[in-house]
């Protein structure tokens, strides 16, 4: 997030697409709950009628993987009746007339041919979202989990900078992390691309830093993404794989082809607290620490950095990750000899300008939002104050490309997945509690409309079927879910979604197309 959770209250107005916040992330969802019954304006646009859709002024639904021309919808409007920051832009921005001429044929009719959201429902949102003096965009991996989910993140910020919302307290473009701590693994250089801090892996004078750093030569190139790397073992050309906390079999898309590859590879470490569906497949199970039985930080949605204390000691042999990791690199020839988190942290801290500022002695009296370049640094709650970190911020000019995968005669319904409140993930941790297994099971959210044409009755079961492969689970005939769409939550290993999803790839980020496909629904 560019902005703090305690500043969202200042917003004017706040946009919440492609995030089912009350499902996904319930402690920001009643901040903004509370904000609107103190009089924040929500607006929500998503293909399903999520719960905070009950507290928006506005609700539009789109048909799945048409986002970009919702936004650029969005932003003609704005632009052809004059409510961009003009100052803003001017001092601020760069890119902007390639932006508007790009918008400028995305007209309120056109983008509801495009994405079925009623012209007069984007003209109402552009002069709500337009016109507010402050307004932020709230979003999750239902904009981000597309072959066109970069272009998705662009168009938010494209909007964000046409409006003067960036560098704002309760502004901002603000994606909502979709699991614990990610925030904090992408900051320490858990990517393919990046040392700690988003330091690019090709930036020579990066390299020459840490090589100095840690006297040792690195490797220039970037490494490879996990969506990628699966392709690589199916192919024969990947060998082994080291998979920590993470369950791909579960949560990988068509999961057919992952577990072909899989199957494929000479051996599988996996290092983690519970006996997953991938460590099922494993040659080595290395047991790990949860949470509460070790010291260290997280960083969370908002880019705070908390330390975490240890409060009961851990079972059996588990150990801490970085004692796990210690111990193999010293058995591959290494001579690492930290003694606690502690030290691991200082380390990062002092190759890491973003997080200079930051020691566990601070931490200790409260949380610092980084960047925290000194000793002396409050932290930064709102990036982007007054300018951007690389001078004048760029627009980039977005055409709307259409899903990898759409809706036809033989597979004639969008596919859409993703959480629900009761789960978390792949169920890893929460499948094992009685009392939420029987609070919400697997099942597919189906219109009414298309209940009734296929003659399904609520909790009847239902065959989900793609190109890709098919799961039989229980209908939830509903009037959130438009006709023509279906929703399946992922967590069930018992009916699992990612069975159906598509593994078609952002060119760039190398996501997955996990919000749309095309399946067809039957009678079981």
């Amino acid at each position: 997030m560019t902005n703090d959770i305690a500043g969202l209250k200042k917003s004017d107005v706040a946009l919440i697409i492609g995030s089912d916040t009350t499902e996904c992330h319930p402690v920001i969802a009643a901040r903004l709950k509370l904000a609107a019954k103190e009089g924040m304006k929500i607006i929500v646009i998503d293909p399903k009628r999520i719960k905070m859709a009950d507290y928006a002024v506005l609700y539009a639904a789109q048909r799945p993987g048409t986002d970009v021309a919702v936004l650029n919808g969005l932003m003609s409007l704005i632009i052809k009746n004059g409510w961009e920051d003009k100052e803003f832009i001017a001092e601020r921005v760069e890119g902007y007339e390639a932006l508007k001429a790009e918008v400028e044929k995305y007209t309120p009719d056109y983008v509801e041919k495009l994405s079925g959201v009623p012209a007069k429902t984007l003209e109402e949102i552009a002069e709500m979202f337009g016109k507010a003096p402050t307004a932020a965009v709230y979003y999750c991996m239902g904009i981000t989990q597309h072959t066109t989910g970069v272009d998705n993140v662009k168009s938010i910020a494209n909007l964000q900078m046409l409006c003067g919302n960036m560098g704002k307290v309760g502004g901002g473009v603000n994606p909502l992390r979709g699991q614990s701590n990610v925030q904090g693994a992408c900051d320490m250089g858990a990517l393919p691309v990046v040392y700690t801090a988003y330091q690019q892996v090709t930036n020579a004078e990066v390299k020459d830093k840490y090589e100095k750093f840690w006297g040792c030569s690195l490797n220039a190139n970037n490494g490879m993404p996990m969506t990628v790397a699966i392709d690589k073992a199916h192919e024969g050309e990947m060998k082994a794989f080291f998979i920590m906390g993470e369950n791909p079999m579960m949560s990988d898309p068509d999961l057919h082809h992952a577990e072909a590859a899989f199957k494929k590879l000479e051996f599988i470490v996996v290092e983690d607290i519970f006996m997953t569906e991938t460590a099922k497949l494993a040659h080595v199970i290395l047991p790990a620490t949860t949470w509460p039985e070790k010291i260290g930080t997280f960083s969370n949605t908002e880019r705070k950095v908390q330390l975490l204390y240890k409060a009961v000691e851990p079972p059996g042999e588990a150990k801490d990750d970085w004692e796990i990791h210690q111990l193999l690199a010293n058995k591959m020839g290494q001579n690492w000899s930290y003694t606690c988190a502690r030290e691991i942290f200082d380390e990062m801290a002092k190759c890491t300008p973003s997080y200079a500022g930051i020691n566990y002695d601070r931490l200790s009296k409260g949380g610092l939002h980084w960047p925290c370049p000194t000793a002396e640094h409050p932290g930064t709650p709102v990036l982007h104050i007054g300018r951007f970190t690389k001078g004048k911020g760029t627009m980039f000019a977005i055409p709307f490309k259409a899903p990898a995968e759409v809706p036809d005669a033989e597979y004639p319904i969008y596919l859409t997945t993703g959480r629900i409140l009761q789960q978390f993930h792949t169920a890893t941790m929460t499948g094992k509690s009685d009392g939420l297994n029987n609070l919400a099971g697997p099942s597919v959210m189906v219109s009414v409309e298309d209940a009734e044409a296929m003659g399904i009755g609520n909790s009847e079961k239902v065959r989900v079927t793609t190109r890709r492969g098919s799961i039989v689970t229980n209908a939830f005939v509903t009037r959130r879910i438009p006709k023509g769409t279906a929703y399946v939550p992922f967590h069930f290993a018992e009916a699992p979604a990612n069975v159906l999803t598509n593994n078609a790839l952002d060119p760039i980020a190398k996501i997955p197309e996990y919000k749309v496909c095309a399946c067809k629904l039957e009678k079981a």
